[in-house]
């Protein structure tokens, strides 16, 4: 069965969409980052420790 499923597609054809699928999620985790750099607000961007307010005097 997976002989005549691979004897379909030409050997280009399965090299192309394996580099597809190993560069597609790549590039939409660095497009994420850069939306996640310009687009979140400021106190999501601050990554130090949060204090906590109720206990100052």
């Amino acid at each position: 069965m997976w002989d005549n499923i691979m004897g379909r597609f030409p050997i280009n054809m399965i090299l192309f969409c394996t580099i597809l699928s190993f560069v597609i999620p790549i590039i939409i985790v660095k497009a994420n980052q850069i939306l996640h750099h310009y687009g979140d607000p400021p106190w999501k961007k601050n990554k130090g420790t949060v204090k906590d307010k109720s206990n100052e005097s």
